[in-house]
């Protein structure tokens, strides 16, 4: 498999979660992963794609710039996020967590990986875009695991 597939698999899909390894292999420019990252965002930024994400994925992004004391990085990082075209934010509010429990005891996910799967059925996503296949247990979306397509 490869970037074609990845772009095949990913146009029969209006509406994806993004699981928070997506955007840090692009944000680092991770050389075994940058390629396939491309892929998803240019799809947003083009509009053929519109993508959700738990807001937990800013928490996961940030913590080691908040660690270094990187204010200007956690800034830019926090203003491109806010801004990205064809992108939600899905703040977990007292029915995205029911779900993440529901789908926590279902799939026997870990809390942060449940609370990403419960954004992703909440908004209808019919992909969710990760690195971790433990997504393929939860049913309601496909599982698009990126070590697929190296």
């Amino acid at each position: 498999m490869g970037v074609d597939q990845l772009r095949s698999i990913l146009q029969s899909h209006r509406r994806i979660g993004l699981d928070s390894s997506i955007f840090i292999y692009q944000l680092e420019a991770n050389p075994k992963y940058v390629a396939l990252a491309d892929i998803v965002f240019s799809r947003l930024a083009a509009g053929t794609t519109h993508a959700v994400t738990a807001a937990i994925t800013l928490t996961e992004i940030l913590v080691p710039h908040y660690r270094n004391l990187d204010q200007r990085l956690v800034d830019d990082f926090y203003g491109l996020f806010s801004t990205y075209p064809n992108m939600e934010w899905i703040s977990i509010d007292l029915e995205v967590a029911d779900t993440a429990a529901r789908v926590r005891a279902q799939y026997n996910l870990r809390t942060p990986d449940a609370l990403h799967a419960a954004a992703a059925l909440h908004s209808r996503a019919t992909a969710f875009v990760t690195n971790d296949p433990v997504f393929r247990r939860v049913q309601g979306f496909e599982a698009v695991v990126l070590d697929d397509f190296i």
